[in-house]
């Protein structure tokens, strides 16, 4: 797949793109990756679910429960527009806005990193029902479904595949800078002992 030059610098008037699109399952670590990529390319961090909590005034579950999974949907496709159009750092997208088809094209010009994680290494981290609505019930077996149905628009959208089993946040980041031909802003790279969150 032919994917946008991520190492590119904007010119001023330039539109603004993010550097990076991270995408994946709960738990891939997106939020942590993108956070310690940021810092490490001297760029801001935006995550579209917190740009659709910030929309809908409440959290996700909350949205999820007192308004349904499609007006969640509907805001998630707004942030995403906002962000790529107007965001040039690293950008985090929830879970499951790559299943939107409009958000699979707009994604195609774009260097997406697709954070992939097991069922074992997801559950660790996160316990895989900590504010997670889709995943009521049974989550090993919602995650398993969920990851089965999205691996292959993760796989299609990405530009570069980084595994983030057993390995730490910097080694994740290490990973999508050499992956990607990122240049670092010559900040402190992340230490080993950073953990996911």
């Amino acid at each position: 797949m032919t994917g946008a030059d991520p190492s590119r610098r904007s010119a001023p008037g330039a539109a603004r793109r993010p550097r990076a699109v991270l995408v994946g399952p709960p738990g891939a670590g997106k939020s942590t990756v993108g956070a310690l990529l940021s810092e490490c390319l001297g760029v801001t961090f935006r995550d579209t679910d917190a740009d659709v909590e910030a929309l809908a005034g409440c959290t996700i579950t909350d949205l999820f429960v007192e308004r349904g999974e499609p007006v969640f949907r509907e805001l998630e496709r707004a942030a995403v527009v906002s962000a790529l159009a107007g965001h040039d750092g690293v950008l985090s997208l929830g879970g499951g806005a790559v299943m939107d088809p409009l958000t699979e094209l707009d994604l195609r010009d774009h260097a997406v990193v697709f954070l992939d994680v097991t069922l074992t290494d997801a559950a660790r981290r996160v316990g895989l029902n900590r504010d997670r609505p889709l995943l009521v019930g049974n989550p090993r077996a919602r995650w398993k479904q969920l990851m089965d149905a999205r691996r292959p628009v993760y796989e299609r959208v990405a530009t570069l595949v980084v595994s983030t089993d057993e390995r730490t946040p910097a080694e994740v980041v290490e990973a999508v800078v050499e992956g990607l031909g990122l240049v670092r802003a010559g900040v402190t790279e992340p230490g080993p002992e950073e953990e996911y969150s």
